[in-house]
């Protein structure tokens, strides 16, 4: 590679190359790569159990492992990353992985752990569209993230409802949608 290329490189909005989610076994969760680095599950699984390997037992919140720059976050059984280029803002990147932790520990009521995740996994897909789309971060604030998949973490579960708080719910949810 021209080492003029590196000093001089054009900004780019995809600055995310992967988010994924691991257990305390290095197993996936859920992930979502954005470009061709690993084109196969079988190199994604490789790649992820190699960062797992180098990040879960160290305190830090940034690695560089075969020219990308990774950072991440661990809680309870949970391991968060965001992977970027050698290239990338680290700064860039950790605000990603805040908003994806601080907008999934509001969606799962500040119990993030493998089985509240689990649990809620297709709306922890949501969110994860709601921060980067196709590599280009959309959203960096948690409030603005739960807004949008439309978690409401103040109402009680519908188990916990009378059939006509759930009409009114309903109601008052499609008289904001007709409005919006």
């Amino acid at each position: 590679m021209d080492p003029t290329r590196l000093l001089f490189q054009e900004p780019s909005l995809y600055t995310v190359k992967a988010i994924f989610i691991l257990d305390n076994d290095g197993r996936r969760l859920l992930a979502k790569y954005y470009d061709d680095t690993f084109p196969s599950t079988k190199e994604q699984k490789t790649f992820e159990r190699s960062v797992f390997n180098k990040t879960h037992k160290t305190d830090s919140e940034i690695a560089f492992l075969e020219g990308l720059t990774i950072v991440y976050k661990s809680s309870i059984d949970l391991f968060f990353y965001v992977v970027g280029s050698s290239q990338e803002n680290e700064l860039m990147l950790m605000t990603v992985l805040t908003c994806l932790f601080d907008s999934l520990n509001h969606m799962l009521r500040k119990n993030v752990e493998k089985r509240s995740l689990l649990d809620n996994l297709d709306g922890a897909f949501l969110v994860v569209d709601e921060i980067v789309d196709g590599g280009v971060i959309l959203e960096s604030d948690p409030q603005q993230v739960i807004q949008k998949v439309n978690f409401r973490v103040d109402d009680s579960p519908l188990s916990e409802q009378s059939v006509a708080q759930v009409l009114q719910s309903a109601k008052e949810q499609i008289k904001w949608s007709l409005l919006k």
